[in-house]
């Protein structure tokens, strides 16, 4: 299948890319964990308190669009390694901040770098493992997003009760050693380097975001996959953002009891993950996509209306588990969507624009808890995780390009192959 030395290779990016995972969900688990007391510090309403969730994700959209082209065009190994760097430096920045829009500006550019790592980190796993285990393997990898939302909720507790929020943000600058090592260990992955080496001399004249659109069937897709991940998103960052807040403000759970309510749900999601990702290596990826997706819409609602004292700890678990399904298969069904010479633009991009559809999600609940209740808002989303698992299964097939061991004949083959097959949309 690949050689030892590839084999060896294979591991470190898996590791490398499960870290970065880890590091990017504490983030943002931090964020959402101490919003009660920045809105409190700064002196902020619910809708200032979501519009730091918004903002961030304008700058994991920034950085996820950027990223991809810039992965295309100069690496996937590269712009990892540096956006890592910025991340990981602008994070730490926001321990030192004064005042609301210090902390809002400097969130902008960290997530700049978060978004850029997130998209670039799972292309490169997509591209070093075969196709038999690239759901299973990328399943595992999304579960240390879940792995850094439960770690954030282990530190959170003591942290914040005992020397508030700022030491927390402290704990992202460590990435910055793991990305001078990788950048030192990790070779650019075999089809971006074929793909760089054709026609060098054409090389800075190509224009990825003219090929995207050039072509209709993958245009059609791109759209379709922009659509997708808006509604996944706004219902993924709308929860991220506001459930421990919920837990908190309207069930009246001290902080230790939700921490304790919160480790259970990402542990489910844990486990979730890697049993869905293992399922689409067996069953498909568009099937488990679109399970994923409506059986979190028919949860959020049930929860919210039935939740008491008795059942929340089960609910949430449950909730948990589903929570993650879709991000064990996303970034598999959305990398064999697009081939090499465009990956990077079309992945960051159709996942990012989508982002930022998503990026109201935070503010629009905010709106909805000043006006009703969190718990409204939250039901509300299952709405659009019901649309953002139909469109899939629907209209997206599985499995259109392969990004392991391209050549540039076996990649032509494959596209005549799926032109041939797919109906017209």
């Amino acid at each position: 299948m690949v050689s030892n030395s590839k084999d060896r290779t294979w591991i470190i990016v898996i590791i490398f890319a499960f870290i970065s995972m880890v590091v990017d969900a504490i983030d943002l688990q931090i964020l959402s964990l101490s919003l009660p007391q920045l809105m409190q510090e700064f002196n902020i309403t619910k809708i200032e308190g979501g519009a730091l969730g918004t903002w961030s994700l304008i700058g994991m959209a920034i950085g996820g669009i950027s990223g991809g082209w810039l992965a295309d065009r100069f690496g996937r190994v590269r712009t990892m390694s540096w956006m890592m760097i910025l991340f990981s430096v602008g994070t730490a920045l926001l321990a030192f901040t004064q005042t609301y829009e210090q902390f809002l500006v400097i969130r902008v550019i960290s997530s700049i770098g978060l978004g850029a790592e997130y998209i670039v980190a799972s292309m490169l796993v997509a591209e070093y493992v075969p196709t038999k285990k690239r759901t299973t393997v990328l399943g595992t990898v999304q579960a240390g997003w879940s792995v850094g939302y439960l770690i954030a909720a282990l530190l959170a507790g003591p942290i914040l009760e005992s020397y508030g929020w700022r030491p927390l943000f402290l704990i992202t600058v460590l990435p910055v050693v793991l990305a001078i090592y990788m950048r030192l260990a990790i070779p650019e992955p075999q089809g971006w380097r074929q793909n760089d080496r054709k026609e060098p001399d054409q090389q800075q004249k190509k224009n990825e975001w003219a090929l995207i659109f050039k072509d209709r069937k993958t245009r059609v897709t791109f759209i379709l996959w922009a659509f997708t991940a808006a509604f996944l998103q706004f219902g993924y960052y709308g929860v991220a953002n506001w459930l421990p807040t919920y837990l908190v403000s309207e069930l009246g759970l001290d902080f230790k009891n939700m921490a304790s309510y919160l480790i259970g749900t990402y542990t489910a999601m844990i486990i979730g993950k890697l049993i869905t990702g293992w399922l689409a290596d067996k069953f498909g990826r568009r099937i488990m996509y679109a399970i994923g997706g409506i059986s979190t819409a028919i949860a959020l609602p049930l929860i919210i209306i039935f939740q008491n004292p008795g059942n929340i700890v089960f609910l949430l678990t449950l909730f948990g588990f589903l929570y993650g399904m879709q991000y064990a298969v996303n970034a598999t069904y959305l990398s064999e969507s697009f081939p090499t010479n465009i990956r990077g633009t079309a992945v960051g991009a159709s996942y990012n624009i989508g982002k930022l559809g998503a990026a109201v999600a935070p503010i629009t609940i905010g709106m909805i808890a000043t006006n009703y209740s969190i718990g409204y808002g939250l039901a509300l989303l299952g709405v659009t995780y019901a649309l953002s698992g139909i469109i899939p299964v629907l209209f997206i097939r599985e499995k259109m390009y392969e990004p392991f061991t391209e050549q540039s004949q076996k990649e032509n083959n494959c596209v005549e192959k799926n032109k041939q097959m797919e109906d017209v949309l």
